[in-house]
């Protein structure tokens, strides 16, 4: 890139304040929480700019019966863990049928129990750490009360310093706090379905509506679609 084209200022809520209010700045785009965008629409509008907000998201797979166990597996894995979970797209819930359950839970622990944890810049890892301390023991906090309230650890749910690894939830029900929270970080709750409406209820109480996979046959994902509102469907795809 050409000299001075790109600007990285690693910083706090100071320094995306200046950015927003500096007159230099003609057009802000912003990718976060849906707090901190909040406060950088009220900003931005104080001084007339023009503003993008892309903020939280609660994504969901659906795992429809006779889908590739093994493919699907591999998808959720990929949404849920690339970049440790922290992509504002990432899979967070996994809503898979009853009769591939089993099946697919245990496929994906495993997958989640042989992805490397550690430092990308010394070798070659999977996941690397999370961004701070304070968002690692928010993360973590809410994977062990939703453990408490029921849910059952399949696999991961620890940490050494920033390096969480993968996890994944089993059982988890609509009254544990994994299910409304974005949690931001490399966590995989997975849901039991029986008919299709119950899946799209699923996937679609959430607030956020960013993006949501349909894995399985391609006819009965095109309908599920069409009862979802979701910014983005990815079919036979990760979020």
């Amino acid at each position: 890139l050409p000299a001075g084209l790109l600007h990285v200022l690693p910083g706090g809520a100071d320094v995306g304040a200046a950015v927003v209010e500096t007159p230099q700045v003609r057009i802000v785009s912003f990718t976060g929480s849906t707090a901190a965008g909040r406060k950088v629409g009220e900003l931005a509008s104080e001084h007339l700019k023009r503003v993008h907000l892309e903020l939280g998201g609660k994504n969901s797979i659906i795992v429809l019966p006779g889908a590739d166990v093994a493919m699907a597996a591999s998808a959720a894995a990929f949404g849920a863990f690339l970049h440790q979970g922290q992509i504002c797209m990432a899979t967070s819930r996994v809503v898979v049928h009853e009769s591939i359950y089993d099946e697919f839970v245990s496929a994906l622990a495993e997958k989640a129990r042989h992805l490397p944890v550690g430092d990308p810049s010394a070798e070659q890892v999977a996941l690397g750490p999370v961004i701070d301390a304070k968002q690692r023991d928010r993360m973590d906090s809410l994977v062990q009360a939703t453990i408490s309230a029921g849910a059952t650890l399949v696999a991961g749910g620890t940490y050494e310093n920033l390096f969480y690894k993968p996890t994944v939830l089993a059982g988890v029900t609509s009254s544990m706090p994994a299910y409304n929270e974005e949690i931001f970080g490399p966590v995989a709750s997975v849901y039991k379905f029986s008919q299709t409406q119950e899946a799209i209820d699923l996937v679609s109480d959430t607030e956020y509506g960013l993006s949501l996979s349909i894995l399985g046959d391609v006819g009965a994902a095109m309908d599920i679609a069409d009862h979802v509102e979701s910014g983005l469907i990815h079919i036979n795809e990760q979020t």
